[in-house]
């Protein structure tokens, strides 16, 4: 492993996730709470499932960034394996949207009424959108893209204010009967 991209790589990752300036606070929504599981079989469920994202995860991240003679792609696109397996193994998938960037993959473009809807509410600043639709419960939250993030993801920029891009996931919903 080289010890360089691993620091580079946990550099970048502190700025994704924390703001450039102590008194530069990230523009994220406030955290609704999140209720405990209810019964063993839910939080076996979301154990499971956490366990294969962030399992899926060092997994391409390694893959990816560490091998120094084969070329890197980007964490978006590694992550995209991540969301291939979770979609086969648990039938969840996966998505990214295009918010408040340039189109830079138009597989991130909104497909449907729902991800449209998403878009609006991530763009107008809401926390999150959702919907129940037959089988299955959709919901898009927002990424924050810092400052670093927008020479790749909005060329020509006029400011570096953070942008928006967005997470869409669907999985299955059992009924009650």
């Amino acid at each position: 492993m080289n010890a360089k991209l691993l620091l580079l790589l946990c550099f970048a990752c502190s700025f994704a996730l924390y703001p450039l300036r102590a008194d530069e606070p990230a523009k994220e929504p406030a955290r609704e709470t999140f209720p405990s599981p209810t019964n063993a079989t839910e939080a076996r469920a979301r154990a499971r499932l956490l366990h294969e994202t962030i399992h899926g995860t060092l997994q391409v991240v390694h893959r990816d960034f560490f091998d120094e003679d084969n070329s890197h792609d980007i964490p978006s696109a590694s992550l995209e394996d991540v969301f291939a397996e979770l979609a086969t193994t648990y039938n969840v998938r996966l998505k990214w949207l295009i918010v408040e960037t340039d189109v830079i993959n138009v597989d991130h473009q909104p497909e449907d009424e729902f991800e449209r809807a998403a878009v609006r509410a991530l763009k107008s600043g809401k926390p999150s959108h959702e919907a129940i639709e037959e089988s299955r419960y959709r919901f898009a939250g927002p990424i924050r893209l810092a400052s670093q993030c927008l020479k790749c993801h909005v060329k020509h920029r006029t400011s570096t204010e953070d942008r928006t891009a967005g997470l869409s996931i669907s999985m299955p919903l059992q009924r009650s009967r």
